[in-house]
């Protein structure tokens, strides 16, 4: 069966966009098939952890590993992908526009989408305070009264993150107790940062030019409080969208890709990189370095499907010289 590419990656975050950049490097006849460019960047108004770089937006960082990957030859189109399926060694990649495409391998890197509480104000406040990420964005909020909505083993992270750096947090939860741990719970105590606001919702985040306060409801009374606030913190879970590879991959209780440290999955072909990842850590830099590592695999499994030996991989500077 005739194939059109080499490898086909499935997103166009920092992860889809690395395992592009190094595909194609690779020599490898790449194609990029995603919504849209730059995944959760486009979510991120200002990185400042990414190596090498002091300042740079997220749009911008995603751009940037855009071009650098059409440079080697990659294409990137807009679409999403329907099915995946494999057929005598050949993946056939359909998108909802009608598309098929062939390859020899596939790249599954479409990320995760953080829950929102959909609210007045949450949109417009994106990026201007109203963060789904304490260990990204907290430390831009170092000194001051922030929210954070969350619980579960979902709020250990930010509210370790939160005591460490803000002036204090309101903690909005839905029930009386935020999480079922009483020595993490007396240790945010003995921090002093939280302040439990317990039973409540947001109904709404205010602010002009970024957010200044949020309005929370008390599910019992019905008393609506408004709190002075710089930023809310959202971390209630993520959305993945990872039914439609369950056939080839294993997932775990939060729909997440089981891969190795090379970004293999249980399906000889299919390899796996970024936040749609069972990995704890979501930072671009991590996802980075997953693409790249998915990339090199595939290109070791598509070099051994041509029948060319794995030590031919392409060393562009060697060349070079």
């Amino acid at each position: 069966m005739q194939v059109d590419y080499d490898v086909v990656i499935i997103g166009a975050g920092i992860a889809g966009l690395s395992a592009a950049l190094y595909a194609a490097r690779q020599r490898l006849k790449t194609l990029v098939i995603s919504k849209d460019l730059g995944g959760q960047l486009n979510m991120t108004t200002l990185i400042e952890n990414y190596p090498a770089i002091a300042k740079i937006s997220g749009p911008e960082l995603a751009k940037r590993v855009e071009q650098q990957a059409r440079t080697f030859g990659a294409e990137i189109i807009f679409d999403e992908v329907k099915t995946v399926e494999k057929e005598d060694n050949v993946f056939m990649v359909k998108t909802e526009g009608g598309d098929e495409y062939r390859s020899l391998a596939v790249i599954l890197a479409f990320g995760k989408t953080p829950k929102e509480l959909n609210v007045p104000g949450e949109a417009k406040f994106k990026n201007k305070g109203v963060s789904y990420c304490a260990i990204c964005d907290a430390p831009f909020f170092k000194g001051q009264d922030v929210a954070l909505v969350s619980w579960g083993d979902l709020a250990r992270e930010p509210v370790t993150i939160l005591s460490s750096v803000a002036n204090k947090f309101y903690w909005i939860f839905p029930s009386d107790k935020p999480i079922h741990d009483e020595e993490f719970l007396e240790q945010a105590r003995r921090l002093g940062k939280a302040v439990f606001i317990p039973n409540s919702e947001v109904v709404e985040i205010k602010g002009d030019a970024k957010v200044k306060a949020v309005a929370v409801k008390n599910k019992k009374t019905g008393e609506v409080q408004e709190l002075p606030v710089a930023a809310v913190f959202v971390e209630v879970g993520y959305v993945t969208k990872s039914g439609f590879v369950r056939h080839l991959v294993d997932l775990n209780e939060r729909g997440e890709i089981i891969a190795d440290w090379e970004g293999k999955t249980k399906t000889p072909g299919v390899f796996a990189a970024g936040d749609i990842v069972a990995y704890p850590y979501k930072q671009a830099v991590i996802s980075a370095a997953m693409g790249v590592a998915a990339a090199l695999s595939a290109t070791a499994y598509v070099m051994k499907m041509k029948g060319k030996p794995v030590a031919s991989l392409v060393d562009w500077k060697a060349e070079a010289k």
